[in-house]
């Protein structure tokens, strides 16, 4: 069976979801079982440990792993302070880093994520940095303990899809650890394209929390999810370049 695997956690699904958007909580649940995902994040600024109001932990089934994140920090001190608090309120050992000083773009700090994962991955977390996409920058979350990467698609809620492709694809193809598109993707086609790309998984927020109907769209995601994985899987033809070179077309691409 082909499965995703994160240190040694299983899983059936490649689609992880998350609950920064929901306008109606009563809605997550319903998502996860058409989307089937298995992980969802999780800001710790949402969960209410004092129980005088809503709390989002009631509305994710118990089987669900939790991805909590690190939103809000915005050096690897701050990081390292969330992902502590939130495995001692029971939140689960995966922490996905999110170092954020960037208010204008939204991007990830690239060198304080490094940081905050050698120190987290020592104390046992399940890391999954999310950053900029860069190969020496992954090498080092690799190096220092990180059990995944998750690069950018595009910012953060932007919806436009993989503007940061090429990048990426330098990733799966020289890192040993899981490449997880996170941020940017937008509709399940763009989540298709980065499947048949070969990265490990897909992280939907916004697209499918802010969308009319997130249960259906949460299924749309799953589907369009399987289908690349199993595209890729299935080893697309290779580009004929004799053909190319004959293509009546070549030299006007060319100009």
């Amino acid at each position: 069976m082909d499965c995703l695997k994160i240190k040694d956690k299983i899983f059936t699904s490649r689609l992880i979801t998350g609950t920064g958007k929901f306008s109606n909580y009563s809605l997550i649940k319903p998502m996860l079982e058409n989307s089937e995902s298995e992980m969802i994040t999780l800001a710790l600024r949402r969960v209410d440990f004092t129980g005088n109001t809503e709390n989002i932990l009631d509305y994710i089934p118990k089987n669900t792993i939790l991805l909590p994140n690190t939103s809000g920090a915005r050096n690897a001190q701050e990081a390292i302070k969330i992902a502590r608090i939130a495995r001692a309120a029971g939140c689960g050992d995966f922490i996905k880093i999110e170092i954020i000083n960037d208010m204008k773009y939204l991007m990830p700090d690239n060198e304080e994520t490094i940081k905050a994962t050698e120190v987290l991955a020592k104390e046992g977390f399940i890391v999954m940095p999310y950053i900029n996409p860069d190969l020496i920058v992954a090498k080092k979350l690799q190096l220092a303990g990180a059990s995944a990467i998750m690069p950018l698609g595009a910012p953060i809620g932007s919806n436009r899809g993989l503007l940061t492709k090429h990048m990426i694809e330098i990733l799966v193809e020289n890192i040993d650890l899981p490449i997880i598109v996170d941020a940017g993707i937008g509709k399940p086609s763009h989540a298709c394209e980065a499947m048949e790309m070969g990265v490990s998984a897909v992280l939907v927020d916004t697209a499918i929390a802010t969308s009319e109907d997130p249960v259906a769209m949460g299924k749309a995601f799953k589907e369009a999810v399987c289908a690349g994985r199993r595209a890729y899987l299935a080893k697309f033809p290779k580009e004929n370049k004799k053909a190319q070179a004959s293509s009546p077309l070549t030299g006007f691409l060319r100009d």
